[in-house]
């Protein structure tokens, strides 16, 4: 282990799944500390949620404390957190408020040195240039967004409560059995997702809600 050093891991995590714990714990066999940062998008102090992020902040907190309990290794942080107008983070690296953005991100990382996770190559290029220290990493199998087009699916096809689906159910064997119950309590809000248009835009890789963009 590495004493004294932390390790950053950002992401959408919308829901967590089993390749996204494995990431975690990987992470925590090596660093001192592991802080997870869920993405958040803001309006007027108000969660943005879309098709594309349809779990709020405290209900990814949630399926990550499912899994870890109370562990002081482990911290969930809101402070990857965009605030609208979201257009004023862009272009990376060139915005000021990009940088801000950084800055929150490391602001309550209590150890002085700290490495951050990616699988991406291009991501991990970014960090690089925002001196995020990012350390070499393979990309995992199975994506969030993979399962929540199996779950919209399912969702799709049955009322607001959940519905056992023996056809439908392959996405549950890619998430914790403690997030599959968060999701299955929370199905109605799946329900609401998979019947909705995804409202989100791609803009130089990076995914935001539309509204609060402008």
């Amino acid at each position: 282990m590495q004493y004294e050093t932390a390790a950053l891991l950002l992401a959408h995590l919308n829901p967590v799944t089993n390749t996204h714990i494995r990431i975690i714990s990987y992470l925590e066999s090596l660093y001192n500390t592991v802080y997870i940062f869920p993405v958040r998008f803001l309006e007027r102090d108000r969660e943005i949620n879309t098709k594309s992020f349809p779990f709020s902040y405290d209900l990814r907190r949630a399926m990550i404390e499912s899994v870890y309990g109370s562990t002081h290794r482990i911290v969930v942080l809101p402070d990857y957190t965009f605030y609208a107008p979201f257009l004023r983070y862009l272009p990376p690296l060139i915005s000021p408020y990009s940088w801000v953005l950084r800055n929150n991100i490391i602001r309550n990382v209590s150890e002085c040195k700290f490495v951050s996770y990616t699988g991406d190559l291009m991501e991990r290029i970014v960090l690089r240039l925002y001196y995020l220290n990012p350390v070499k990493a393979s990309r995992m199998e199975v994506s969030a967004s993979s399962i929540k087009q199996m779950m919209y699916a399912q969702a799709g096809e049955g009322d607001s409560k959940y519905q056992r689906q023996e056809n439908n159910e392959k996405w549950q064997k890619d998430v914790p059995v403690e997030v599959f119950q968060i999701i299955k309590d929370n199905w109605a809000l799946v329900r609401r997702y998979a019947s909705s248009p995804d409202r989100t835009l791609k803009i130089m890789g990076m995914k935001f809600p539309m509204q609060g963009f402008f």
